[in-house]
C-alpha cells in the first residue's frame, strides 16, 4: 500500500469551466481570467460552487484506498497461511 495519498482539486469556473483566476491580497474577491465571472463571495464562493467536483474526488480516493487496503490485507493472509 502507498506511504502516503495525495489529492489536488482544480477549482473551475461555473460559468465557463476556465481554471485561471484573479484573486485580491485576501481572496475576498476572485475573478475568472476566461469569462470575467466575478466572485463576490471571493474564494470560499468558489470553493462552494465546486463542492461536486470536490465530493468525486475524495469518492475516487476512497476507492483508490480501499482497493489498495483489500489487496494488501489479502497478500498479508496469503503468505500468513503459505506452506513452508
Amino acid at each position: 500500500m502507498k506511504d502516503e495519498y495525495s489529492i489536488s482539486i482544480k477549482l473551475r469556473c461555473i460559468t465557463c469551466g476556465g481554471e485561471e483566476f484573479e484573486y485580491n491580497d485576501d481572496k475576498s474577491f476572485v475573478k475568472c481570467a476566461l469569462c470575467n465571472r466575478e466572485y463576490l463571495g471571493g474564494y470560499d464562493e468558489l470553493v462552494e460552487f465546486n463542492e461536486e467536483a470536490k465530493s468525486e474526488t475524495i469518492e475516487s480516493i476512497k476507492s483508490e484506498i480501499e482497493s489498495d487496503l483489500k489487496k494488501e490485507l489479502s497478500d498479508i493472509l496469503k503468505n500468513a497461511f503459505k506452506r513452508k
